[in-house]
């Protein structure tokens, strides 16, 4: 900081002198041409008092030069500091910030300058890094909580396969079909963990999309009928229909985003819907650019949730009656899953509970440019 202000003060008290110095030439060289003319005669030399007089003006020019010079520099290392001082301030304080206080913020105030503009640069960069440090906390706590159970159960049924001395072909079979159960369970939760990691961590380039687009296809996924070992399942309603009515009514709705996290974030909503229904039920899927802003919207038929409860549901791993109960299959973070690309994009989620049972979700994304 001192080597900028050093050498903005050389530079205003160098432009300073140089200002007087041209003044006091000038009128130097004003006094020295000036001269009495009379009579047609040519002007006589210079008198004794007039080369006195023009000395003593040289040597008061001169100390004036560099009284002004000194003065200058004063002036100038003032004005350089005072200038600086809030890229000093905002020195400081990056130097301070790490990872274990990343929520600090420069919050430069005052004038909209290019050094208030500086602090708000570095400012969202902070949160960026904040919002990636918090994402990698969370993940590996949630993955270290979570595959913790199908490991200690495919550790323990590969125990009491080996333990048994009598153990035959089928048992063994059966137990490996069992653990790669499991482990396609485990497969799924850290997909789900990754994307929730990586849409809490932000996005960098955002591409242009057409949420009616993305919409449909999740419709024709959710209409698709089930695979035959699925179908017995699924049909529990008894009209012959192998899972919850799925409609939809799609109008245009651009948005500017990743094009992964939005295919997840549609495909966790309606993945939620029919995961949670009751037989019989139904689920709908809208879009649409009301105001310019592109809007989806999820509803749901399904058992009744507490106006209270439906914040809870938004974090990870909680589900409808408690944490981990999972009787509707899943592993409780589709909704936070949804929250947080909705957060990368900057968009509204209103997750409201209908009183006949169910929920309406639905995602406001702002305008096309200010996806983070």
């Amino acid at each position: 900081m001192r080597g900028l202000r050093g050498q903005l003060t050389a530079l205003y008290a160098a432009a300073f002198v140089l200002c007087g110095g041209a003044v006091l030439s000038a009128a130097l060289l004003r006094s020295r041409s000036s001269s009495p003319v009379g009579g047609g005669f040519a002007p006589p030399g210079p008198t004794e008092a007039e080369v006195a007089a023009r000395h003593d003006l040289i040597v008061t020019s001169l100390t004036g030069i560099a009284v002004m010079a000194l003065v200058a520099v004063v002036l100038g290392w003032l004005i350089a500091g005072r200038f600086l001082r809030p890229l000093r301030t905002i020195t400081e304080t990056a130097q301070d910030i790490s990872a274990s206080n990343l929520h600090r913020r420069l919050g430069v105030s005052g004038r909209d300058d290019e050094f208030k503009q500086l602090a708000g640069v570095l400012d969202d960069l902070f949160a960026r890094l904040e919002a990636s440090f918090d994402a990698q906390r969370r993940f590996v706590a949630n993955a270290s909580h979570e595959l913790r159970t199908p490991l200690t159960a495919e550790r323990t049924l590969l125990q009491v396969a080996l333990a048994d001395p009598d153990v035959s072909v089928e048992t063994l079979r059966a137990a490996c079909r069992e653990v790669l159960a499991l482990g396609v369970q485990q497969e799924r939760l850290i997909d789900a963990l990754l994307t929730l990691a990586s849409s809490e961590s932000g996005i960098e380039e955002p591409s242009a999309l057409d949420l009616r687009a993305v919409a449909s296809s999740a419709l024709e996924a959710a209409a698709a009928p089930p695979p035959p070992a699925a179908a017995p399942a699924a049909a529990a309603d008894g009209t012959g229909r192998t899972g919850p009515a799925v409609s939809g009514e799609l109008a245009a709705a651009p948005v500017a985003g990743d094009p992964h996290l939005v295919e997840s974030l549609v495909a966790n909503l309606v993945g939620n819907a029919l995961r949670h229904n009751v037989p019989g039920g139904w689920v709908r899927i809208t879009t649409g650019a009301p105001a310019g802003r592109a809007v989806l919207t999820v509803s749901n038929s399904g058992p009744v949730i507490p106006p209270d409860e439906v914040a809870r549901l938004l974090e990870p791993f909680q589900q409808l009656g408690g944490p981990r109960l999972r009787t509707g299959g899943g592993h409780g973070l589709g909704l936070p899953i949804v929250r947080a690309i909705a957060d990368a994009h900057r968009a509204a989620l209103d997750v409201r509970a209908r009183p006949d049972g169910g929920l309406d979700v639905t995602v406001t994304f702002p305008g096309p440019r200010t996806p983070r």
